[in-house]
């Protein structure tokens, strides 16, 4: 499956989805972002199942600023709607398919719990 472009117009449709969503945050002036993008876009055409979605700080700068983004890339993964992960920086490859197997064994039942008690 291709990237998908992420926008505050379709952003909380895609990611409120059951599944999982991994979110690059980028800008085509950043070089880590240029090394990064062939990895996710391999990624995603691997793991078809998964919705891999990528949103350009330039021009969603009110989605940036939502999420507190101040480092690029930045890579979100969220699960059923929960973000699990969010941290700065560009994967290789194999610790993407690391992170992408962690999200894949999260219990999301426990995760709904922890959330329901901390509320």
């Amino acid at each position: 499956m291709a990237t998908v472009e992420l926008t505050s117009e379709n952003f909380k449709d895609v990611v409120s989805n059951p599944g999982i969503v991994l979110i690059d945050f980028w800008a085509a002036w950043c070089g880590p972002c240029r090394m990064f993008a062939p990895v996710f876009e391999q990624a995603s055409q691997e793991h078809t199942d998964i919705v891999f979605g990528k949103v350009d700080t330039e021009a969603q700068v009110e989605l940036a600023q939502t999420f507190g983004i101040s480092s690029i890339p930045t890579l979100m993964a969220v699960r059923d709607g929960v973000v699990l992960y969010a941290e700065p920086g560009a994967l290789p490859a194999a610790a993407l398919e690391q992170l992408i197997g962690k999200v894949r064994e999260v219990d999301m039942e426990e995760v709904r719990r922890e959330i329901a008690n901390a509320s």
